[in-house]
C-alpha cells in the first residue's frame, strides 16, 4: 500500500494533461513516487554523513535529485 495520498497523485497526472486517470493509476504513480523519493532521501543521507552531519538539509535533497 503507497504511503502517499491518492488525491495529490491524481491531480499530478491530470496537472500533466491527462483528463481521466484511474485509481489504478494513480496508485501506480505513488509507488513509483515512494520508490524514487526513497532513493533521493538515502542518496541525501549518504550525503549529510559524508559531510559530517545528522541532519539531511533541502541542499542535501536536491543535489541527490540532481545525480539521480
Amino acid at each position: 500500500m503507497a504511503e502517499l495520498p491518492i488525491a495529490p497523485v491524481d491531480r499530478i497526472v491530470r496537472k500533466a494533461g491527462a483528463s481521466r486517470v484511474s485509481e489504478r493509476a494513480a496508485t501506480e504513480l505513488a509507488k513509483v513516487l515512494e520508490d524514487v523519493g526513497a532513493e533521493v532521501a538515502s542518496q541525501a543521507m549518504r550525503m549529510a554523513r559524508h559531510a559530517g552531519r545528522k541532519t539531511v538539509t533541502a541542499d542535501d535533497i536536491k543535489l541527490a535529485s540532481r545525480q539521480l
